[in-house]
């Protein structure tokens, strides 16, 4: 009997071991990012009228083309439920638990549907993808919205966007 209860309690304490160095691993890179990545900017008091809205799942944010480097400063790493506002001056990113944020539409460099990020894969082109400067860093935002059929409105919206900057440049 005594055995069982040494190997419980050796398993429950490897348990709590592992919850901690997650823990602590989650806190030293919410650290070193902190630095790297600035501030995400507040959504303005007055952004004026939404162009485009959609309601899903905010699923990450990540380094551009690293997939799996999630940002967690800031609480960036938090997968919440979300509203989506295209405004004409910007992205409002209004997370219900987590800080909300605003992706100037200057900052955006590009936008695609995507199959997965930050370990959450869901499927062919079930997630849009906005790849947006925050300072110098560049960062991929990834929702899963409740009706992927706004996809092409959005990559429209966008991409006129981009052409728009880069013709008035």
């Amino acid at each position: 009997m005594s055995d069982r209860i040494l190997l419980t309690l050796a398993v429950f304490a490897f348990f709590l071991l592992c919850v901690f160095l997650m823990w602590r691993g989650w806190r030293r890179k919410s650290r070193t990012q902190s630095v790297q990545v600035p501030p995400f900017a507040e959504i303005p008091a007055d952004p004026g009228a939404a162009l485009l809205e959609s309601t899903g799942l905010y699923v990450s944010t990540t380094t551009a083309g690293h997939w799996q480097d999630r940002v967690v400063t800031r609480g960036a790493g938090l997968r919440t439920g979300a509203v989506w506002r295209l405004h004409e001056d910007g992205v409002a990113i209004e997370r219900g638990g987590a800080p909300d944020f605003w992706i100037p539409r200057p900052a955006i460099t590009g936008v695609r549907k995507d199959k997965g990020m930050a370990g959450k894969v869901m499927g062919i082109d079930a997630l849009l993808v906005i790849t947006w400067l925050a300072g110098d860093v560049e960062l991929d935002t990834g929702f899963r919205g409740d009706d992927v059929d706004d996809y092409p409105q959005w990559i429209e919206a966008l991409q006129d966007t981009r052409n728009d900057i880069k013709g008035g440049a």
